[in-house]
């Protein structure tokens, strides 16, 4: 059954292997988190749970959240995620106003973080699309690092009223969600909720994060997944 928990980015550091090597790893502050709502196939249409984590004071919160966090008897909480699930029996294997820690992570070996990447504003295009830009040879306008003429990449080669959606173009960069897939689970610290994965994680320091059970691994990990 696939686990899953909200956390926050604590920072990144080393962590030291028993073999002596040195790993880089982000430290999260996974749970704990409360079961807030648990559906069913029967009476919603599908089975997934919604976890909450974060404690917020009555009065930063609105009346919703209160009532519905309050029939599962917890407090009000200030972030809310549905987790989607196959199967009606892994929705009814959770209880309502159930706690969730760091340890329901044990035994699996990796996990799927998303977030919300730093936001960089506006940007341009060899900055947000990694444009080479122009030539800054002799007698080149002083436009290196602009993206060129657009007109043909209109909607009809070249004679259409508008350019093709999806053109790449300076604009907002970052602030969008990402996942980083299968991320190896390197240690895990029941005592303070906290799990260590190997490399970076979307997002700044503070930031929330949702953890799940890696759905997809590539081929190399797939093959240590299925001898070890």
């Amino acid at each position: 059954m696939s686990a899953a928990l909200l956390g926050r980015k604590i920072g990144m550091t080393r962590y030291y292997m028993e073999d002596g090597h040195n790993v880089p790893v982000t430290v999260i502050e996974a749970g704990p988190c409360v079961v807030t709502q648990v559906k069913t196939s029967e009476d919603d249409g599908y089975a997934s749970i919604q976890i909450a984590f974060g404690d917020v004071a009555p009065r930063r919160s609105t009346m919703p959240v209160i009532g519905h966090d309050a029939k599962a008897g917890t407090t009000p909480k200030r972030h809310h995620r549905e987790v989607r699930l196959e199967t009606d029996a892994e929705a009814e294997a959770f209880e309502l106003g159930q706690s969730l820690d760091v340890s329901v992570f044990e035994g699996t070996p990796y996990v799927d973080v998303t977030a919300t990447s730093k936001g960089k504003g506006f940007a341009g295009g060899m900055k947000r699309h990694n444009f080479r830009g122009l030539e800054a040879s002799h007698g080149v306008k002083r436009q290196h690092r602009r993206g060129g003429s657009i007109g043909g990449h209109a909607t009809n080669l070249g004679t259409g009223p508008k350019p093709k959606k999806g053109k790449r173009m300076p604009g907002h960069m970052g602030a969008e969600q990402v996942t980083v897939r299968s991320l190896d689970v390197i240690s895990i610290d029941p005592d303070r909720n906290l799990l260590l994965v190997k490399g970076p994680v979307p997002g700044p320091n503070q930031g929330l994060l949702l953890m799940k059970t890696a759905r997809r691994l590539n081929r190399r990990k797939a093959r240590l997944a299925k001898s070890g």
